[in-house]
């Protein structure tokens, strides 16, 4: 196995830390709780881990069962990425939540599509073709450790950060996915 490269590691865990905008959630996080009365951190943060690996392993698979290539995936993949940056800066909504609420919200809808939804489905296979799978892992793993943390901590969350501060923090992780999808765009289209 190659060593683990620090840089990349970082590289992966910063992006999909803002693909999956645990924090920029928070809002969506408190208000399933509030209508399911309860969230299970554990539950919830097992299942993202599970789509996020699965996904990284397999994906490649399915591409090739409907005939797609990494690189037009990844192009995809970079305007779906642009169209959510645009979302979190703009504050509009393209991408629409269902309305069904069941018994328990942990997996469906919050760790699919919420957290680990098509964006981040998109992404770890256009960072599988610019990264190294174990740094990927590495990247997973700690993001499903933040998440898990913000999961068991969100009314504490809610109460530092104030309405203000979510703001500003999902703004500023939009300007920075809408770098990431220019440059995925870029690398994968030969421009």
């Amino acid at each position: 196995m190659p060593p683990l490269i620090f840089k990349e590691i970082l590289s992966v865990t910063m992006i999909l830390f803002a693909i999956i905008d645990i924090l920029g959630t928070i809002p969506i996080i408190i208000d399933l709780r509030r209508r399911a009365g309860h969230i299970q951190s554990e539950k919830a943060s097992l299942a993202v881990l599970a789509l996020m690996i699965a996904f990284l392993f397999i994906g490649n698979e399915l591409l090739d069962i409907i005939g797609l290539d990494i690189q037009s995936f990844a192009i995809a993949g970079s305007i779906v990425i642009f169209i959510i940056a645009m979302e979190m800066i703009l504050g509009a909504r393209f991408f629409k939540e269902d309305d069904m609420l069941p018994q328990t919200v942990s997996i469906v809808p919050l760790a699919f599509p919420l957290i680990a939804g098509a964006g981040t489905m998109t992404t770890l296979l256009s960072l599988k073709s610019q990264y190294q799978t174990q740094n990927i892992l590495v990247g997973i793993v700690i993001n499903t450790i933040i998440v898990y943390l913000v999961l068991k901590n969100v009314k504490w969350l809610e109460h530092l950060l104030g309405k203000s501060g979510l703001n500003v923090l999902r703004k500023a992780f939009g300007v920075i996915l809408l770098a990431i999808a220019i440059k995925l765009f870029r690398s994968n289209s030969g421009l």
